[in-house]
Formats: C-alpha cells, sequence, structure tokens
C-alpha cells in the first residue's frame, strides 16, 4: 500500500512476515522520514480519501461496531446515518474489514484514514482493552473506564458492588457512557428524551442544555430501561411518572443519580440528576463576595427567626444552605432538616426525607421535628400555608428556621409569605432576612478574549443598558465545549430585616418601599452583583442579560407595581414644567410640590415614591432641610433624594452627600443628562 500511494521506494526492504499494522505504519514513516500524521495525508490523498478525525467521532456511532469488530480490524467508529457508517481505518485496501462492517450494520461502509496507533487509544478510550490486555478485575480498578452503577441500599462506606461488566452489550456500555461523560463534562443533569424518529442525549452544564448526541429510538428505549433496572423502578410500566435512585462511582469520585421519567408519546423522558457526594461546601468555598458574606454570616447569628433563600431551581440555593449548616453545625447546637429529596449527607446534622406516600410531609414532618428539641431547622421548601404557619410557629418559640421560598427576589419574599397566609404582623415579627440568588456564568480562561477597541453592535446596546463596559469576549475552545464560559459564579441580594423594614411590613408598605429601604440598608441588588462581576472580567454583559435581564417574571411583577413614582420639588413653575415633560415622556409618574413646606406634606400623607427631585434654594424649608427630613424619618428613610442645584462645587457636593443626597444634577443639564442620572440612581434602588 506505501509503494502504491508513492510513499516508499519499491526497493526498500519489505517488513518481516507476521508485521503487524502498527509495525508497518512505524517502519514505512522511519523510511520516509515522515510522521505517522502526514503519513495518513499522503495515503489518505492517494485513495481519495478524508482524514479521519478522531476527536469529532459521534458516541452513538459506538452502537454500529462492536468492541470486538474494533479491535480485529483496527477501526474505529466516527459518524453513522440511516444508510451509510463512517470508520477510520489504517488500511483502506482492507475489503474484509468493509465487508464485515457492513454485513453487521446493513450500511454502506465509508473509511477515512488515520495510523493504527492514534485508532487504538480511541478504542481503549471508548471501548475499553482488548479482553487478552486486561482482565475484568483491572478494568473495575481504572477510573478512565469504569462506570460502577450501585444500589443505594447496598452501599458500603469502603467497597463499591459492580453490577455490570464494562464490556457488556453495545447498549449497556453506551448507557454507561453517556453518564460518565455527563458527569466528566460537569452536567448537573442528563436529558435523554424522544423526538421525531429518533432520540438524543443532552447534558445541562453551567445551567445551559448541550447537545451530545442523537440515539436510534430503539437505542433510546432500551437505554432508559437499563436506566430504570438500576434505579429499582418498573420497567413494565410507561405510562406513569416514576422516580427512582442509583449511585455511581466515577474516577473513583461516588455520585447519587435522582431518576425521573414520565410518558412521552410511545416513550418515556428520562431526566437523571447528578449530585456529588465529595462536593458539599462550606460558604467560603462558593466564590459568594466578601460584602454579601459578611451579611449571610450576621443572618447566621440570630438564634431565631426565618431566614429564607429563593431562586430558581439549579441557582445553589440548597448548596448555599449547606454551606450555612457547615458553618452553625459547631457540636453545641441540635441541627434537624426536612427535604425532598436529601441531596448530600451533612455531618452533625440529622436530615429527614419528605415521603408523602408514607404520610411524611413537609407539615407532618416539621411537627416531629419540633418535638426533638432543636435549635436549627432547615426546611426544603416553604410551599403552602400548613408548612408557612408551622414555620413562622417555630421561629416565634426560639428556633432559627432557615428556608428556601418561590419569589423573584428578596424583596418579593415578603409578599409570598403573605400569599402562604401569613399576616403582616407575624412576617415582620419572624422574618430576619432573605437572600435571593442566581448563577452566572464565568468566561473560560483557557479562551476568553481582552476586549480592546471598539464594542460589537450588540455589546454596546448592552453596555448603555446597564453603564458598564465589559472587559473580556466569550470565545469557544474545547475546553469548554465551544460555549466560551466554564463554571459559574453566584449574584446574590441580601436583605437584612431591620426596624425600618419591619415598620414597613407591620404598615402594609408595598415593594417598591421595601426595596428601598433594603438598598439603603447595604443590599445589593441582583444586577449590581452581577455588574461587579463584568467589572472584574469574569463574566460578559450578554451573560448578565440573559441571566438577570430577561427575568420575565421579575419585569410582570415590576409592571404590576406600575411606572415609577417621582415627585418633583422646585419652586420655579418653568423647572417643574421641564422637568415634568421630560419625566412623563420617560413613562414615569410625575407628582410636583412647589416648596419644601409642600414637599414634606405630600410625602406624610403618600411616602411611596421611587424618587425624589429636589430643588436646593426654595423659600421656607430649603432642600437640605427637606433632604434631612427625609432621612430622619422612618416612613420615607429610603427614599432616594436627587438634588437639582444650581451652584456647583466640592463643597456643595460632599454636603449634599452627607446629609444623605444619592446624587444631584445642575438645573442647566441636558435632557439627557438628567435621563441617564435618574436611570442609575432608580437602578441602584432596584426599581
Amino acid at each position: 500500500m506505501a509503494v502504491q500511494a508513492g510513499v516508499l521506494d519499491p526497493t526498500a526492504n519489505a517488513p518481516p512476515p507476521g508485521a503487524d499494522l502498527e509495525q508497518l505504519w512505524s517502519r514505512v514513516a522511519i523510511a520516509a522520514d515522515l510522521p505517522q500524521s502526514e503519513l495518513a495525508l499522503l495515503v489518505a490523498d492517494y485513495f481519495r480519501l478524508k482524514v479521519a478525525q478522531l476527536g469529532a467521532a459521534e458516541p452513538e456511532a459506538i452502537l454500529e461496531v462492536s468492541a470486538e469488530q474494533a479491535w480485529k480490524f483496527c477501526v474505529f467508529p466516527l459518524a453513522q446515518s440511516d444508510r451509510h457508517l463512517v470508520v477510520a481505518t489504517p488500511d483502506p485496501t482492507d475489503v474484509e474489514a468493509e465487508r464485515a462492517l457492513g454485513f453487521g450494520s446493513g450500511k454502506a461502509v465509508e473509511f477515512r484514514v488515520a495510523p493504527p496507533g492514534e485508532i487504538a487509544a480511541a478504542i481503549v478510550e471508548r471501548y475499553g482493552p482488548p479482553d487478552d490486555e486486561v482482565g475484568f478485575e483491572q478494568v473495575m480498578e481504572d477510573p478512565l473506564e469504569a462506570v460502577e452503577l450501585i444500589h443505594v441500599e447496598d452501599v458500603d462506606d469502603e467497597e463499591f458492588l459492580s453490577i455490570e461488566d464494562i464490556h457488556a452489550a453495545p447498549v449497556v456500555k453506551l448507557t454507561n457512557l453517556i453518564i460518565r461523560d455527563g458527569i466528566r463534562q460537569g452536567a448537573s443533569d442528563i436529558h435523554i428524551e424522544p423526538g421525531h424518529g429518533s432520540g438524543k442525549v443532552r447534558f445541562r452544564v453551567d445551567g445551559v442544555l448541550r447537545k451530545y448526541m442523537d440515539v436510534p429510538m430503539s437505542a433510546m428505549m432500551r437505554i432508559v430501561s437499563q436506566i430504570k433496572i438500576r434505579s429499582d423502578m418498573d420497567i413494565a410500566d410507561r405510562l406513569r411518572p416514576q422516580d427512582g435512585r442509583t449511585r455511581v462511582n466515577v474516577d473513583r469520585n461516588l455520585y447519587d443519580l435522582r431518576i425521573s421519567t414520565i410518558p412521552a408519546g410511545k416513550a418515556e423522558k428520562c431526566v437523571i440528576r447528578i449530585l456529588d457526594q465529595n462536593e458539599s461546601q462550606t460558604l467560603d468555598d462558593l466564590s459568594i463576595p466578601e460584602s454579601e458574606l459578611v451579611r449571610i454570616r450576621q443572618l447566621l447569628t440570630f438564634r431565631e427567626g426565618i431566614v429564607a433563600v429563593t431562586g430558581p431551581t439549579g441557582s445553589g440555593k440548597t448548596t448555599t444552605l449547606y454551606g450555612a449548616l457547615r458553618e452553625i453545625a459547631d457540636g453545641r447546637v441540635n441541627i434537624m432538616t426536612v427535604e425532598d429529596p436529601i441531596e448530600y449527607s451533612l455531618p452533625s446534622v440529622t436530615q429527614t426525607q419528605v415521603e408523602v406516600r408514607q404520610g411524611m410531609t413537609f407539615a407532618s414532618a416539621l411537627r416531629a421535628i419540633l418535638r426533638q428539641d432543636p435549635d436549627v431547622i432547615l426546611i426544603g421548601e416553604i410551599r403552602d400555608t400548613e408548612t408557612a404557619g408551622i414555620a413562622a410557629q417555630a421561629a416565634m418559640t426560639g428556633h432559627l428556621v432557615l428556608a428556601t421560598v418561590h419569589a423573584n427576589d428578596a424583596v418579593g419574599v415578603v409578599p409570598r409569605l403573605l400569599d402562604l397566609g401569613l399576616d403582616h404582623s407575624v412576617v415582620s415579627e419572624t422574618l430576619r432576612g432573605a437572600i435571593a440568588q442566581r448563577l452566572l456564568r464565568r468566561v473560560c480562561p483557557d479562551c476568553s478574549e481582552p476586549l480592546v477597541g471598539d464594542l460589537t453592535q450588540d455589546e454596546t446596546k448592552l453596555a448603555e443598558r446597564y453603564g458598564v463596559r465589559p472587559l473580556v469576549r466569550a470565545s469557544g475552545c474545547p475546553e469548554c465545549g465551544h460555549t466560551g464560559y466554564r463554571g459559574r459564579l453566584p449574584i446574590l441580594e441580601v436583605m437584612a430585616v431591620g426596624p425600618s423594614i419591619e415598620d414597613a411590613i407591620s404598615h402594609k408598605k408595598g415593594g417598591a418601599t421595601l426595596q428601598s429601604l433594603a438598598v439603603r440598608g447595604g443590599m445589593s441588588t441582583l444586577e449590581q452583583s452581577a455588574l461587579a462581576w463584568v467589572e472584574e472580567g469574569l463574566t460578559t454583559l450578554v451573560e448578565v442579560e440573559r441571566v438577570v435581564g430577561s427575568n420575565k417574571e421579575m419585569a410582570e411583577t415590576r409592571k404590576e407595581q406600575g411606572p415609577p413614582r417621582i415627585l418633583v420639588v422646585d419652586d420655579d413653575e418653568d423647572m417643574r414644567l421641564k422637568h415634568r415633560t421630560l419625566l412623563e415622556g420617560e413613562g414615569y409618574q410625575v407628582t410636583e410640590a412647589e416648596d419644601g413646606d409642600r414637599a414634606l406634606a405630600v410625602l406624610k400623607d403618600d411616602p411611596d415614591f421611587s424618587l425624589v427631585l429636589l430643588d436646593l434654594k426654595m423659600p421656607g424649608a430649603d432642600g437640605l432641610e427637606v433632604l434631612r427630613t427625609i432621612r430622619g424619618r422612618s416612613d420615607t428613610f429610603a427614599i432616594p433624594v436627587m438634588i437639582s442645584t444650581g451652584t456647583s462645587g466640592r463643597g456643595t457636593e460632599v454636603e449634599l452627600l452627607d446629609a444623605g443626597a444619592d446624587d444631584f444634577v445642575h438645573k442647566r443639564a441636558g435632557a439627557d443628562k438628567v435621563r441617564a442620572r435618574i436611570r442609575a440612581v432608580l437602578r441602584r434602588s432596584g426599581l
């Protein structure tokens, strides 16, 4: 073949009889003074074939070629379709291999060329070593090849019990491969789902689903059955949703798998939640900014009350709560939890699993826990009136209750608890704080590009919207699955409920007032927390927009609250008209006051304003006096105030800021500048 391809001189010494393909390629490469990769190019060119891209092989193609065939013919499956099977070979003249593979698959075989050593390495990676090289026990000990499936009930702390040989049937091997690769790629969930004509497997990595492979429907259904068997589920029942669990050992790490199946047409969809039993972390391990960490730890010092954590599924709520419990668990307190499910086993903590079929609900478990003399109680979710009432009772009788609550942001915890049947007075008395959390994808350190020069059109729009210029751009490489992102960063709102917020809750103030009070009390909004990571060059505005900017539920909540209300205070009628025209054109609701005394009277009757735009020099109570009065009253303390002044100078600015002004703008400032400053103040206030 080498002579035919013009690579080797016909007079060169012939290889010894019985030499295998790897020896032949090595001898030819040495004789021709070529690396084997270039030799593959020449052979492929001669036979008018393509060079094999082994790294781009489709995982589902393994179904078409058995391990025995792969080793016998030194071939590796690259891709398959309804009519064709593409394989890598070092010998395009191997008619026997072509016939055997075509007969076994029922498809036309297409060859690609690759050196035999590279093909052998690919076979080991996908199929495992040949039987005559490594025995079963050795394969099971190899962390790169073994995926041991274990029933939870049979697990011993020191040994793992395998129930499947790594060299089993192709579908079983593919099932193991899917689980192994999902874990290695850092997936939190594996989705195995039917489609039109074929099934597909997707991994959720860093909160985003990415395609892993397409699978023939017959194979997909067998994969789901394999998973159901291992999870003690009924494989004969495909008409009802089922839940199960199992445990795997991959690369010498133990993972719990939570399995959920649901009927989907004539098949089933299966979702596998992956829980790394080695990953339960402390708060210090979670990349939480120091300022937010201090505020969280302050909430954990309370001996009674409710601390609620909110966020969508997969936002890290449980991880944060477990980290908090690890801080509290010093051996001197009795910590008990009620969860559905128990995601991680925590030392020095008594954990109770909700079992609705056995009558163990959140509410019934809580009642039992209260008879166990607990100091700290973790509730997996407050989702109904009964559970909320018991949690409040526990909080008022000397217990610290940590719980997740479904709300859009930290302030949203208050109306959620009210919706669950708690009275305003009970919420104000028991709620100690609320933490809202999301996760942003971190740019991949291997491929992120420093952002120099002009921004793209989309980047410019986002920079103008958020008032921050991004420092990096997500690119994409094999290390991050060509997404441009790898790993995640937490963004948090930590609302501490102090006297002013307690008073606002008991007096039934709205969300805008609570938000302003929380920000005034030191809370960073989710948006501010996200932008801080942008300014550190660890994420992009595109990612901020995906996680924070497109939050439809939060947008709907703000829409229901109506447009921001602005009180314009100025003794100049023309200036008031100018501000009203500008602000109403932006969609704000405007109220006017002609002097300081009138402004204070308006605020006394109705303090629910989003912003006060205040003239500095007026007859009667001037702007500085009005500002100090606003800051001195509990019902107006949190309202943002922007000073409109005709004077300038550092002394004036310092005096205004010391008195509590949020910003100031010169009377002669253009409309664009006034708009931008007002938007910035409202954005900092979370409005």
